[in-house]
């Protein structure tokens, strides 16, 4: 069996990636997904689906979902979540340690999980530690995540628990890439644009 750099997954079937990192290679250069870090949300047989976690925008989730925007984690504005219906929105929330039940809070990794947005806020004031909310999506159909993945589009990593609601977005993507340790780290120097190299 060939070694791996720690934390790293390889070349496992989607079904078995939910709640891990799927993280942009250099050689990515869809404008969509260059330099993303995404968290696979779901998987079935007719595809997969994730949320790309350090695309902020400038828009407060209080404008778009009102007294949703209390929950949201700072930055608590909405965040691009991929080029699939823009329009909707995907919620994911870290339920308090001991936090009961939720018919509008559904874990799929640990205490992370999707938030039901047509429901009230005060419901889930207790129960969760943070949110946030993204605009969109990304899917794969069957059998074009592993493709990606086999090609070098993607590097899949496991996820920590601050990762969907870090701070600093927009630093997700080398901070997961310096963490690998070994050759992996280095690809988090990796300049946007090669030529101004």
């Amino acid at each position: 069996m060939a070694s791996q750099e720690p934390g790293m997954v390889e070349h496992q079937a989607p079904e078995s990636l939910v709640g891990r990192l799927l993280v942009a290679t250099p050689a990515l250069q869809d404008p969509n997904f260059e330099r993303t870090v995404v968290l696979l949300v779901g998987s079935e047989p007719s595809g997969s689906l994730g949320v790309v976690l350090n695309r902020a925008t400038e828009v407060p989730v209080a404008d778009v979902l009102g007294d949703w925007g209390r929950l949201a984690q700072e930055p608590a504005v909405l965040f691009e979540g991929g080029p699939v219906q823009p329009e909707a929105a995907i919620a994911l929330g870290w339920a308090r340690n001991g936090a009961g039940e939720a018919d509008c809070f559904k874990p799929f990794a640990g205490r992370l999980g999707t938030v039901d947005l047509g429901a009230d806020p005060d419901v889930l004031t207790r129960t969760l530690d943070g949110m946030r909310v993204f605009a969109g999506y990304a899917s794969w159909g069957p059998g074009q995540l592993d493709g990606e993945i086999e090609e070098g589009a993607w590097m899949v990593f496991d996820s920590l628990p601050s990762d969907p609601f870090a701070s600093r977005p927009e630093d997700l993507w080398p901070m997961v890439w310096r963490r690998q340790g070994g050759l992996l780290a280095a690809i988090a120097m990796y300049p946007p644009d090669p030529s101004h190299n």
